[in-house]
């Protein structure tokens, strides 16, 4: 075991959603792991989030969350901002004012000009970490994401424990799940490509309690937490041709391709605003999803064209259940 805390950087991607981004900015500046940088990459968010966030590191707003009470200790923090273009350079203005404050004294804002998408935003972050910050590990957290204090420790101990060990995530439920913040989102999943989407949620909530080990073994991690090895990511870093959604996947099947392992660390807890739960279905996007997942399936499937039909079939058939579901809910609330 490493005792000389490796150094992470944390990506926070942002687009037009400063106040979930705030309520996660503090919630990571009150964890317990000393060594890390905060890398906030906005994707030329058209609201006042930029304007917002220096706000929060002022001082100015207090982000309330029920997960943790405000800390007024640490503010302010000094925001070092860079646009797209000096990042590429490995611009770092005032190194030794930047190296003289504490993790949690610090921010790098990154200024994108434009909307990238998931991976490559997250993807010029993690280039001006490498070339910059010399980090041992890279760890992808959504905006919309709380965690708790000891979570980062947590995963870096899973790290540390195998060299085997490439991709670390955590236990991650649902920030509000009909008023529950226990109920479980995602703790990684299983890789099957007979069935779509071809990646598919370990439930655990039947069979956690029978888990002994703190650590499971998985195929696949969820980028919305998600810890990498810096030494272990592949040269084009995070699939691009992927807008948003399949990322992770595709990267977790390229470790394990390689020989790596992907685990959960199920004492490292984080709580998620999930896009949506198991009782309610939005179909805003719907059409973008199931390319992206059909893109996702033919990378990996070398019979893709001799399955699609399949696929097509087990798309008609999820999507017009999760429809059915929706409406019986509506007529019920109706009558209610």
């Amino acid at each position: 075991m490493n005792t000389n805390n490796p150094k992470v950087s944390v990506m926070i991607l942002n687009w037009n959603g400063w106040k979930d981004t705030i309520e996660c900015l503090e919630s990571v500046y009150q964890i317990d792991y000393p060594n890390y940088d905060i890398v906030l990459v906005d994707n030329d968010s058209n609201d006042d989030s930029i304007q917002r966030i220096r706000d929060y590191c002022e001082g100015k707003l207090k982000q309330k969350s029920p997960f943790y009470h405000y800390d007024p200790k640490n503010k302010p923090i000094k925001i070092f901002e860079y646009t797209k273009e000096e990042t590429e350079k490995g611009l770092q203005t005032n190194k030794s004012e930047y190296l003289d404050l504490s993790s949690d004294k610090r921010l790098i804002l990154i200024k994108n000009n434009k909307n990238y998408g998931f991976a490559e935003g997250n993807n010029i972050g993690i280039r001006y970490a490498l070339k910059t910050l010399k980090s041992q590990y890279i760890l992808l957290l959504n905006n919309d994401t709380v965690v708790e204090k000891h979570f980062l420790k947590e995963m870096v101990e899973t790290g540390e424990f195998d060299d085997k060990i490439a991709v670390i995530g955590s236990k991650t439920y649902f920030y509000d799940f009909n008023g529950k913040n226990n109920v479980l989102w995602s703790v990684g999943g299983t890789v099957d490509l007979s069935r779509y989407p071809g990646y598919h949620d370990l439930n655990l909530n039947n069979i956690l309690p029978t888990i002994k080990n703190s650590k499971i073994n998985v195929d696949w991690i969820s980028g919305a937490v998600l810890l990498i090895k810096t030494d272990m990511l592949p040269s084009n870093l995070l699939n691009s041709d992927f807008f948003f959604g399949c990322e992770d996947v595709d990267l977790c099947i390229e470790m394990k391709n390689r020989g790596f392992k992907m685990v959960t660390n199920l004492n490292a807890i984080v709580w998620h605003k999930a896009g949506a739960s198991k009782n309610k279905v939005k179909f805003r996007g719907l059409s973008r999803e199931i390319k992206t997942n059909l893109k996702f399936m033919k990378a990996h499937d070398k019979n893709y064209k001799l399955h699609l039909p399949i696929y097509i079939l087990q798309i008609l058939y999820r999507y017009s259940s999760m429809l059915i579901k929706k409406l019986a809910r509506d007529a019920k609330n109706s009558i209610v």
